[in-house]
Order: C-alpha cells, then sequence, then structure tokens
C-alpha cells in the first residue's frame, strides 16, 4: 500500500489544473504533473525554488496573490493574469490561493492552483474578430452591415459622409476606411467648426506669398497635405454658405484655388464628412445649399447612439480597459457587477467618448485588480446610489402588493389554499413557498 506523501503526489498529479505548495519563505514544497505542463518546468526543478523565480507572473514584484493571502488568511479566487513559461511565452490563466495550516490551526504556508487559458482565450479572440474591424469594436446588427461593406466603401474613391451624434465614432469610422483604402497619401482631419471662415479657407486651401499682409512664403493647405490620401472634414454642417461654394468646386471639379493664386490646383484627395447636425433641417432652413448636399452625400453612414447599442457596452469596456492597460502600464482586468448594471443603464449622453472617459478617470482611483463603485466619478456614484435606492423601494412596493393580492384571496375563499392558487393561476406549491416568503400566516 502507498504510504500518505505518494497517495497524495497520485491525487495532485490527476488534478487538470496545476497546483504547488510553498512555505511561509515563499519556497516551493510541491509542484504537480498539470503545473509541470503549464510552466514547462520539470518538478525536481521548480521545488525548492521561490514561486516568483518560477511563475514569471505579472503581478509577482507588486501585488503576489499568495503573499496577500499568508499575510491575511483570506483566499483569492480566479484571479486573471499571465506568466511566463519556460520558453519565455506568454501564457493566461487564472489563479486561486489559499493558507496551509497543521493540526493546532497554525498556518505553515500556501497552496495554488492556476488553470491554463490559453484555449478559452483563442476562442475568445476568434469570436471577437466577427465584432471588430480596424479598431471598431461592436456586435450591433446594424455596425456589423456596416463592417461587411467597408471594405468596398474603402476601395472606391467617392465621397463619404458619416452622421452620428458626437462621441459615436465617427473619426474612427473614417479612418478605419482610410486604412482599408490602400491609399499611399496621408490621413489628414480638419474640425470644420473650430475656426472662422477666414481662417478655415486658408487651412483648406492653403495661400500663396503675397496674398495677405503676414504671407511671406507659401503655405500648402489641408487638401494639399492630403494628396493621394483622405481629408477627413469634420462638423461639416457647420460649414457656411460662402464655403460650401468653395468645396462644390473641389467636389465637382476636382480643383481648387489656393488664397493669392491665379491657377487652379488639381486635388487627389478622397473627402470624408462627418456631421452631427440633421443636414435635411439645414436645408429645408437654408442653411445648407442643396447642391453641396448631394455631392456630399454620395454613399452615407449612421452611427447610431451608445444607447441604441448597449450589447456593446461590456465589448467596449474590455476594449478600453486592455487599451488603459497598455498605456498606463496596469494590470486591471475588469469592472465590478455593480459597475457594470450600472453602465448598461446609463444614458451616455456622450456616447461612447463618455464611456471611455469614465473609465479612465477610475483608472486613476483604482489600485486594486477590479474597478468598482468606488473608483467612479462622485456624481456617478450617487446617481447609482439612488438608483439601487429606487429599486429596493420598488421591490419592498411589490413584495407589499402581492402580499396584499394573496391575503384578499386567501380572505375570499377563507384561507382555502387550494382555491387562492387556483384564483391566482399557479401551483399550490408555489403560493405556500410565497406565503412563507413574504411572512403570510393565515389563519381561518
Amino acid at each position: 500500500m502507498k504510504n500518505k506523501p505518494d497517495q497524495l503526489k497520485t491525487i495532485l498529479d490527476s488534478i487538470a489544473d496545476g497546483v504547488f505548495t510553498l512555505d511561509l519563505k515563499k519556497n516551493i514544497t510541491s509542484f504537480n504533473r498539470a503545473a509541470e505542463k503549464i510552466t514547462g518546468i520539470p518538478r525536481e526543478q521548480a521545488v525548492g525554488q521561490k514561486c516568483f523565480d518560477v511563475f514569471h507572473a505579472s503581478i509577482c514584484q507588486d501585488a503576489c496573490a499568495i503573499d496577500k493571502t499568508l499575510k491575511t488568511g483570506r483566499q483569492i479566487i480566479d484571479l486573471p493574469l499571465d506568466i511566463l513559461n519556460s520558453s519565455g511565452k506568454t501564457v493566461p490563466i487564472s489563479i486561486s490561493t489559499a493558507v496551509l495550516k497543521d493540526a493546532s490551526g497554525k498556518i505553515v504556508g500556501g497552496v495554488e492552483t492556476f488553470r491554463d487559458l490559453s484555449a478559452f482565450e483563442e476562442m475568445r479572440k476568434e469570436i471577437k474578430k466577427q465584432y471588430v474591424y480596424s479598431d471598431i469594436v461592436s456586435k450591433n446588427h446594424e455596425i456589423i452591415k456596416l463592417f461587411e461593406i467597408l471594405p468596398d466603401i474603402a476601395q472606391s474613391n467617392s465621397t463619404v459622409l458619416i452622421q452620428g451624434p458626437s462621441g459615436s465614432g465617427k473619426e474612427l469610422l473614417a479612418r478605419a476606411i482610410h486604412n482599408q483604402s490602400g491609399k499611399k497619401g496621408p490621413y489628414v482631419a480638419v474640425n470644420c467648426a473650430a475656426l472662422p471662415d477666414t481662417l478655415l479657407e486658408s487651412e483648406l486651401f492653403g495661400y500663396v506669398k503675397g496674398a495677405f499682409t503676414d504671407a511671406k512664403t507659401d503655405k500648402p493647405g489641408r487638401f494639399s497635405l492630403a494628396e493621394n490620401g483622405t481629408l477627413f472634414l469634420d462638423e461639416i454642417g457647420d460649414l457656411s454658405s460662402a464655403l460650401q461654394v468653395k468645396l462644390l468646386r473641389v467636389l465637382q471639379e476636382g480643383e481648387y484655388e489656393p488664397l493669392g493664386a491665379t491657377a487652379p490646383v488639381k486635388s487627389q484627395a478622397r473627402i470624408i464628412a462627418a456631421t452631427n447636425r440633421d443636414l435635411n433641417q439645414l436645408m429645408s432652413q437654408g442653411r445648407m445649399r442643396e447642391d453641396f448636399y448631394y455631392r456630399i452625400n454620395v454613399i452615407k453612414l449612421s452611427l447610431p447612439a451608445l444607447s441604441e447599442r448597449r450589447e456593446d457596452i461590456p465589448l467596449l469596456v474590455e476594449h478600453f480597459i486592455r487599451k488603459l492597460n497598455m498605456k498606463n502600464n496596469r494590470n486591471i482586468f475588469g469592472i465590478s457587477d455593480e459597475v457594470l448594471e450600472f453602465l448598461m443603464e446609463y444614458e451616455f449622453k456622450g456616447n461612447i467618448r463618455e464611456l471611455e472617459n469614465i473609465l479612465e478617470h477610475a483608472f486613476v482611483l483604482c489600485r486594486g485588480p477590479l474597478i468598482t463603485l468606488d473608483h467612479l466619478a462622485p456624481d456617478l456614484q450617487k446617481r447609482c446610489r439612488e438608483k439601487s435606492r429606487v429599486r429596493a423601494d420598488a421591490s419592498v412596493k411589490l413584495k407589499e402588493t402581492e402580499k396584499e393580492i394573496i391575503l384578499n384571496i386567501l380572505n375570499k375563499h377563507r384561507g382555502n389554499r387550494k382555491k387562492t392558487a387556483d384564483e391566482l393561476n399557479i401551483n399550490p406549491s408555489t403560493l405556500w413557498r410565497k406565503m412563507k416568503k413574504l411572512g403570510i400566516f393565515y389563519k381561518a
């Protein structure tokens, strides 16, 4: 018969998850077969080594999970992180930790189990490929339709008009079209609402030396800078009628005149315009020329508000957390259920840009692996708690109403639960459970 150490080794080696134990000095005292397979390190080489010399995990230096467990006695369950295996390859895992105690209850070491998430991550990436185009993340059916036609749009030279509320990702979509176009020229953007007419005209078309007093040399405009590339005209709905006329010539004839020039210049820039305004309404008000509108509106793409694509919120949260982790060299792995529930109901007047700002604010305050309600801006915390209070009050009122209805029908049938259940169209056992839950102790 095997002795106890051999039996324990056999049991540990039969477990699919990696398991290792360590003493209070964090020296590894046992290392099962799955741990060997996941790390690529033989048991003989691991036992006796410090755990951080074996795992090279992303949290080893300043947020060691097993160290926290040994100090506090509290378990950690399913914490996601990355380790480096013996080949230097990054392996995504989730870990759980607990203390080891002797017969007297004294802590003598710790145990850590870890699960290889490589297959899961690959599957998740494959699924996400369906939802990502360039840097746009969505599984909304309207945006998926855009994904399907964007390659054809990108390869054409047609003018594109992107409509959508502020912060909905219009410039991101414009960049995606440019990136997929194969054009050798640059992507150049200009905000038509940011400059007065005189400055915007010279910004777009440039000027020649002597065009005005301070024009000491020629200056190329954005059309020139975007040659053989893409010119993105943001907030096109804010253009004056005078500038609409000048842009109309570029759209019709493919040429423009820099300020002070005596001859037109050919333009090879592809134009993508964007607006958060209702251009049809601007036309009816006489603030947009019809000929300009129909020239700019060759291919129209519409982006919905974030409140109309709430199924994208978890995807976008994950996307921004990954982006912020890389930018700030952090290892935050997600948000709490309470924060996600709040975001799923939030109105997002600033759309995707507002969601990113909310998460960036939380990153500044978060010092652990999970963003919680305490890391949100104070006004958002207040709104979240108010909603929770309203839900709680509504739940109490619902229970009171339900209790009153059941009591009224019980009185009607003189306490007969069978007749009461029949009138309520529920099973008598369900009625009995509801009565217990609501504290109804009926005496006939």
